[in-house]
């Protein structure tokens, strides 16, 4: 793991993040994000999560109840996907995982990386070179603290998954930084 992610007080978007970004939202067909799309219309993300329905003109994806969710999820399961929370590092279920299958989103089920894109990056959260489709993931550039980062959420629920970095290995050059608690784990199975 490059140390220079959290040492470095202005740290820009580097151009590989910036065009994995529009590829991600390319390959959605959803190049507006459903919040600036919900705003131009009048919308609040809030009145939505209220109704539970999406307005025909928004680009619906599925909404749950923080009730329900709080519920069906693990307190760290919760803090980490509805409130951009980190796992401690080395602490995770998946990071020395080496079972062949696929990551699903623990929120919506959406499958989000597959086991033969892990790699162990030495950084303590499990690490993947690439996502299953870049459709299934959202890119957020955010700034913390003047630190320039990219999250990662699953686009269908836009639960937290973690953070991507251009420090990965080949052939993508890309790391993609996830907490395992954001994850449910799929084993391959044969018929």
């Amino acid at each position: 793991m490059n140390i220079l992610h959290y040492v470095t007080k202005k740290q820009e978007i580097s151009p590989k993040l910036k065009k994995l970004k529009s590829l991600c939202d390319a390959e959605s067909g959803d190049v507006d994000s459903t919040d600036s799309k919900a705003s131009e219309n009048g919308i609040e993300e809030a009145d939505i999560l209220k109704s539970k329905e999406c307005p025909a003109s928004v680009c619906c994806r599925t909404v749950y109840n923080k009730e329900e969710l709080e519920k069906r999820l693990s307190p760290a399961q919760f803090r980490v996907t509805q409130q951009l929370g980190t796992e401690k590092p080395f602490s995770g279920k998946y990071v020395k995982w080496k079972e062949e299958g696929v990551f699903n989103c623990i929120v919506c089920g959406k499958p989000l990386f597959s086991s033969e894109t892990k790699f162990d990056s030495g950084s303590g959260w499990p690490a993947f070179y690439d996502v299953i489709s870049k459709g299934h993931v959202l890119l957020k550039e955010e700034n913390v603290g003047g630190l320039q980062r990219m999250e990662v959420k699953c686009r269908e629920c836009k639960s937290h998954l973690g953070h991507v970095f251009d420090d990965g290995p080949k052939p993508t050059g890309i790391r993609f930084c996830v907490n395992s608690c954001s994850l449910d784990f799929r084993k391959h199975t044969t018929v």
